[in-house]
């Protein structure tokens, strides 16, 4: 009887192992994610805004081009209905406004709560979790197919502003993100990525 329950032990011990090995290496969450957008190195697109204002019966929409380059280069160009620029460039963002002929530039650390949303954007596309995680709480749904993050901002002049943010994507791509502000109003970009 020994010498079965041995056996027994030696034939499915491998087995386990095999079964932990193939476990280890099916497990997704938050660091694979991350590791997977880290891999690209840019992208660029078009995008359709829609923001929601408790003031207005229906969402004011705007729609243009993104391109990203990692780690810190963002570009947001607004076409439609009138031009706009943001370009976010190691930690400075420009604002270049022809509609209302405004130009800012703004070094982002002077600026907590928008350096927060911007680094939402920016830090996802890098998978720069350690940035990401300076700013929100985490949260990750689904699979690497198809995803759904929330970010809850840690910091109380964030939280002011924004109460979360959702990003949610495909694979390695991010296809959707959108804002809910405390005031109850929101915003939902959609973003369509153009392969190279």
């Amino acid at each position: 009887m020994r010498f079965l329950l041995l056996l027994l032990c030696l034939v499915s011990a491998p087995a386990f192992a095999e079964e932990d090995r193939n476990r280890d290496t099916t497990e997704w969450g938050l660091p694979q994610l991350m590791h997977s957008l880290a891999q690209r190195q840019g992208s660029h697109g078009t995008f359709i805004e829609r923001k929601y204002l408790s003031v207005l019966n229906r969402p004011l929409e705007s729609s243009g081009t993104l391109k990203f380059q990692a780690p810190g280069h963002l570009e947001k160009h607004t076409l439609a209905p009138k031009a706009e620029d943001l370009v976010l460039d190691q930690g400075v963002l420009t604002i270049d406004s022809k509609a209302h002929n405004i130009r800012r530039t703004l070094v982002l650390q002077e600026y907590p709560a928008v350096w927060a949303f911007v680094e939402s954007i920016r830090s996802t596309l890098a998978g720069d979790q350690a940035t990401l995680e300076r700013f929100y709480r985490i949260t990750l749904e689904g699979d690497a197919a198809k995803w759904r993050m929330r970010l809850l901002p840690i910091e109380q002049k964030t939280r002011e502003m924004v109460r979360e943010i959702v990003i949610t994507g495909r694979g390695d791509r991010v296809a959707e993100i959108e804002m809910r502000e405390s005031n109850g109003d929101h915003s939902s970009m959609t973003v369509v990525e153009e392969t190279p």
